[in-house]
């Protein structure tokens, strides 16, 4: 089983590159409903390749989703996750985990 620690690290080592973090805003900008790979294809100008290396990347992180629809593959930001994510970095803000406010929250 994967600790806390070790998935948190994996999805900020998968967001450790420019071209990731590029696409996963254009992905949450894309809405609960995602967008097709070819419009993140065009977005961040990439050959499909690489491309799919970097969702691949993102979706193993558990940051992405994805589902397909006939032959077009569409990618969503899950947003909990995400949270999650985020409420970890935030977790004991300047408190060293000692518990009551820190100054910088």
């Amino acid at each position: 089983m994967t600790s806390k620690l070790d998935r948190h690290a994996q999805q900020l080592s998968a967001l450790g590159h420019p071209v990731r973090l590029q696409i996963l805003r254009f992905v949450v900008q894309g809405g609960d409903e995602g967008v097709s790979a070819g419009e993140i294809q065009a977005h961040v100008d990439l050959p499909p390749s690489t491309l799919s290396h970097h969702l691949k990347r993102l979706v193993e992180a558990g940051l992405f989703t994805t589902r397909l629809e006939g032959t077009f593959h569409y990618y969503a930001a899950d947003y909990a996750a995400l949270r999650v994510l985020t409420e970890y970095l935030w977790e004991d803000c300047c408190k060293r985990g000692k518990g009551g406010k820190g100054g910088c929250c």
